[in-house]
């Protein structure tokens, strides 16, 4: 699985506005609507669904990266947008550190399998330090796409 298979394009920005959790699931969630990938009739559900996986223990897995995530009824395949917040968000890391990466992914209840998988590939693209520092500072959409893009072409 790689990352053009479940990220919606239209999805994607490098100037996150949100100061809180709650703020940044609203306006990611937000930007997916606008983007198609979600119905807007969802909104409040898939907003409710990722906050509360969030109360069951923090998304963000250090380094300054979150991955919010949830499984849902509203969606019927796996989708997934991406931000950047420049001045950082507060998301409970274990490491404390403010989380400045945000990939969220919405998937089917029955879906398993490919949930995880993303949520692996995810996490096996960030672990390099100069690509999420390159990604941090990416002025606009189409810089974070060919960052990302390429960075995923040359993992196995």
């Amino acid at each position: 699985m790689k990352i053009p298979d479940f990220l919606c394009e239209d999805a994607v920005t490098a100037d996150l506005k949100a100061s809180s959790k709650k703020e940044l699931i609203e306006e990611m969630v937000g930007m997916m609507v606008e983007a198609g990938a979600f119905e807007k009739k969802h909104k409040a559900k898939i907003i409710d669904v990722l906050m509360a996986r969030e109360a069951l223990g923090s998304t963000a897995i250090g380094q300054g990266i979150a991955i919010p995530h949830g499984k849902t009824d509203c969606v019927d395949k796996l989708v997934a947008g991406l931000g950047i917040s420049k001045k950082g968000i507060d998301f409970d890391a274990l490491d404390g550190e403010p989380a400045h990466i945000f990939f969220l992914l919405a998937a089917p209840v029955d879906s398993a399998g490919p949930h995880l998988k993303a949520l692996a590939r995810v996490s096996r693209l960030l672990k390099d330090k100069y690509f999420r520092e390159s990604l941090r500072v990416s002025k606009d959409k189409k810089d974070i796409l060919e960052l990302l893009y390429r960075e995923d072409a040359q993992l196995n």
